[in-house]
Formats: C-alpha cells, structure tokens, sequence
C-alpha cells in the first residue's frame, strides 16, 4: 500500500513518525517542522488513517510491509522511527522484523504487552453520529455530548472533511476500525528482539507504561532507555510538547 506522507527538510537521516489510532499526520506538523532542521523527517498516515488508502484488511504485520515499502519507495536503507501508541506498536514490530532497517526507535507511550480493547466509548460517539445532518465541526462537536472530554473531543474532529461539496466524512476508516479495534491493542510475538537503541516515553499521568512493564520492555529491547514526561497523560507529545521534543532530540543527538 502506497502511503501518504508529508516529508520536511533535507538533513542527512532520515526520521520517520507515525501517530496513533485515529490520528493523522498532520497532528505532528509542529514537531516535524522543528526536528526538520536536522532530519528529512516523514510523517505518515497510516492505512486506513488520513489521506493514505483504506482497506479492509487491518493488522500490524500489514502496516509493518506498508512501512518497508514506503522505505524502499522512498530509497531509505535505514531510518529513526518514531511511533506513538499504535504507531509505537508498528514500530517496535518493524524494528524486531527489519532491525536493519531501523536505526533507533523512539516509542511515545506504549508497551509491547497486549491491551484490552479500550476505545469502546470512542468507537459508540462516533458511530452515533449522523454526519448526513452535520454541516460544520461545531455542529458535531455538540452532538458528541458529555461523555468525550473536550480534548477527545477536538482530536477527533480534525479528521472530518469534504468528501463532496455537500457531505462531511472521516479520514480515518471507522467501519473497519471498529470492526478489528481488539487488534490494536495486541502484543508483540514473544520472541521479539531488538538490539539498537531505543527510546520509550510514558505521561507521567498515563497507565500505558507501567513500572512493572519496564522489565519486559528490556527484555525484547535490551538497550531501551524509559523517560517519563511530568503532568503529561497518552498525548504526551502534545501535552508537553516541548519535553517530548527535547527528550527525543537529546536521545537522536547521541546516535
């Protein structure tokens, strides 16, 4: 599959980023801009994310080759990655499959243990829309009700455009995401190994990253380093944008 991205600058390596379940690209402008300054940096849209294709085919393996082929599309040897939640999730898959491939990893609040499916109130709001009677963002925005926070809330409706001069759709694939949401939290096959750098970011406010995870994540990732970002939950990268960027910037630096 032929991904969309958006590539900034013209730096000697390459940085490839790769946002979360019903994110896109364009949520990594801001940090893209600023690491563009070093790196020709990449960021994408996952299938059945943003602008790339939807499918009805859904796992990790899959975005895994859709990433390959993305890197031999683009003439890349080998590339930093960074992955946030489900990103993290094909990036750390990548770097186990085509360690080669990968010169470091940076991963932004995920494990590589499984997480049960929870979504769930996400995936209900949005299905509960009627986009047929929805002209603008505001209007949605108020048909959400109460039980998305309003930074949920706002996340979301960046992904809803044009799709005809008279009809709002999502970017994101909903159909099929909700039908295989079980399979964004799986996790990594157990023999799963990587022996290069790597970085792992937790929120200090999130419950993605346990202290008690720490160990499983050295032993597939023996050269992982863990830094937790303070008042920071799962968006971290937004939350804290800044820490996030200095954590990475200082982690790419010693590479």
């Amino acid at each position: 599959m032929q991904l969309f991205s958006n590539i900034l600058g013209e730096g000697p390596e390459d940085l490839i980023i790769m946002h979360g379940l019903f994110g896109m690209s364009d949520n990594w402008q801001s940090l893209g801009r600023k690491w563009s300054e070093h790196f020709r940096v990449h960021l994408l849209d996952l299938r059945n994310h943003g602008r790339s294709p939807h499918s009805e085919e859904f796992s990790y393996d899959l975005m895994v080759d859709d990433l390959l082929e993305y890197l031999d599309q683009h003439q890349i040897d080998e590339a930093h990655i960074i992955g946030h939640s489900m990103g993290g999730k094909v990036a750390m898959l990548f770097a186990v499959l085509h360690p080669e491939r990968c010169r470091s990893m940076i991963i932004a609040d995920i494990a590589p243990k499984a997480y049960p499916p929870h979504h769930m109130d996400v995936i209900e709001a949005l299905e509960a829309l009627d986009l047929s009677k929805i002209s603008r963002r505001s209007e949605a925005n108020d048909q959400f009700g109460p039980e998305l926070e309003p930074g949920v809330r706002q996340f979301l409706l960046k992904n809803l455009y044009w799709e005809e001069r008279d009809r709002l759709n999502w970017r994101f694939n909903l159909k099929v995401l909700s039908r295989e949401i079980q399979k964004v939290g799986e996790s990594l096959p157990p023999n799963a190994y990587y022996d290069r750098p790597a970085l792992f970011l937790r929120g200090g406010d999130s419950w993605y990253i346990k202290d008690e995870d720490i160990d499983e994540i050295q032993s597939h990732y023996p050269q992982a380093e863990l830094v937790t970002i303070p008042n920071a939950g799962h968006w971290l990268h937004a939350q804290q944008p800044e820490l996030f960027f200095e954590a990475v910037s200082d982690f790419l630096g010693g590479q």
